[in-house]
């Protein structure tokens, strides 16, 4: 077995995987101290250093798997991700570029990458976004319809929440989310338009009942489908190998039958 296969095989273990997890979580945690003032000024030095020990861990775990992989490194979506986000650290956080420092954070998301439930949760979601994008146009035009026959009804008396086409907007979205909508929002409007509950009513049935519901189902739908063919590719996998050991068992028979 030659140094790469070892490397390989290393880094794919439960053990190393279970490491750059316990990693990932420590620096997190790291990272969420530093924004504490008190624990900065007792500590800092200590703190510091730990995170360049958790940042040296990581690029050693890419540089093996580069050395593993060679070419096939930048193949792996999944790889790239790990090199951006490792990348970003790496870039001296000085002077222009001090709002690096914040994207450190960022290393977080690279448990989405070693945990293959969340990648299947990231893949999921990816395969959606082409019937989600359509989806988003469907919103898109029920928002503008929507906003502008609010500005048009309710803009005079409310300008504030519907003065302008922008307003109206972000008026609808917070009315949609169910955010302060009815005390906040609708019931100050009844006040003055009394039968304005024809326009919010069927708004909120169709955008938040309706809409949002089908992009759920689309993401779920998704994932679900990831789910099988994940599944379909391990059953592949184990009827291989047990074929395999079907043909090494009667090729054995075969040379005993002969012998005999």
């Amino acid at each position: 077995m030659t140094l790469r296969q070892k490397t390989a095989d290393l880094l794919d273990s439960a053990w190393v995987r279970n490491f750059i997890v316990g990693v990932i979580i420590f620096n997190a945690i790291i990272l969420g101290m530093e924004t504490s003032q008190t624990i900065m000024a007792s500590a800092g030095a200590l703190i510091a250093l730990l995170d360049n020990i958790c940042l040296a861990i990581f690029v050693v775990e890419l540089l093996a798997k580069f050395f593993a992989q060679r070419l096939q490194f930048f193949r792996n979506g999944w790889n790239i991700f790990d090199f951006i986000i490792v990348g970003v650290s790496l870039v001296p956080g000085n002077g222009g570029l001090s709002v690096l420092r914040a994207l450190r954070i960022l290393r977080v998301l690279r448990v989405i990458s070693v945990v293959p439930s969340l990648r299947r949760v990231v893949e999921g979601f990816v395969t959606a976004l082409p019937g989600m994008g359509s989806v988003f146009l469907l919103m898109g035009i029920v928002f503008y319809i929507a906003a502008v026959m609010a500005t048009k009804l309710f803009g005079t008396s409310f300008p504030e929440w519907f003065g302008t086409l922008g307003r109206s907007g972000y008026s609808l979205f917070q009315i949609m989310t169910l955010e302060s909508w009815s005390m906040g929002i609708v019931r100050p409007v009844m006040e003055v338009y009394p039968y304005a509950w024809a326009f919010f009513v069927p708004f909120i049935m169709v955008t938040t009942f309706a809409v949002v519901n089908l992009l759920v189902g689309l993401i779920v739908n998704s994932m679900q489908d990831a789910h099988a063919e994940e599944g379909n590719a391990a059953t592949d996998a184990y009827r291989d190998e047990v074929m395999k050991k079907l043909e090494a068992i009667e090729a054995r028979l075969d040379r005993d039958s002969k012998a005999g």
